[in-house]
C-alpha cells in the first residue's frame, strides 16, 4: 500500500534541503468549483510538501499567473463556466503542456477516454483515495520532467 509517508519518502530524499524554497517547490493546481474539494486537496498536497494553489473556475485559473508555472493541473471535469475538458483543450491549442490529472463524479467511460486521448495523466473518479491521487500527481511530475506532457 503507497501511503502519504512512502511518498514523502521518495520526494523528500530527492530535495537538497540548502537549496529548497517555496519558490523550488513543484507547484499543483486545482480547479474544483467545490469549495470543500479545493479545501481538502490544498491540504492533502500540501502535506506532502508541494506549493499548491486553488481556484474555484477554470476562468480564475486561466486568468492567474500560474498557468505556466504550475507543474501539475488537477481538474474538475463538470464545472460551471468553462468545463474541464474546454480548459484541457484551451490549454493545448496554446502549446501549454501541462500534466492534468482528472477529477470527476461521474463515472462516464466515453468522456474519461477523450479525456486520456487528449493527454491527460489520468482520471480519478470521486472519492478517490489519497493514494491514487498521489499516484497521478507522481506520474505528472515524472511525465513533465521527462517532457512528455
Amino acid at each position: 500500500m503507497y501511503t502519504r509517508i512512502d511518498f514523502l519518502s521518495e520526494n523528500v530524499a530527492k530535495l537538497d534541503h540548502r537549496k529548497v524554497s517555496m519558490a523550488n517547490l513543484p507547484l499543483i493546481s486545482v480547479v474544483d468549483d467545490d469549495d470543500s474539494i479545493r479545501e481538502s486537496l490544498r491540504n492533502l498536497i500540501r502535506s506532502v510538501g508541494f506549493a499548491v494553489n486553488v481556484f474555484a473556475s477554470a476562468e480564475e485559473f486561466l486568468n492567474s499567473d500560474h498557468v505556466h508555472n504550475t507543474d501539475c493541473l488537477i481538474l474538475d471535469v463538470r464545472m460551471p463556466g468553462m468545463n474541464g475538458l474546454d480548459l484541457q483543450r484551451r490549454l493545448a491549442t496554446s502549446h501549454c503542456k501541462l500534466p492534468v490529472i482528472f477529477i470527476t463524479a461521474h463515472g462516464d467511460e466515453e468522456l474519461r477516454s477523450r479525456t486520456l486521448n487528449g493527454g491527460a495523466v489520468d482520471y480519478l473518479l470521486k472519492p478517490f483515495s489519497e493514494e491514487a491521487l498521489l499516484n497521478a500527481i507522481g506520474a505528472a511530475l515524472k511525465s513533465k520532467r521527462n517532457g512528455s506532457r
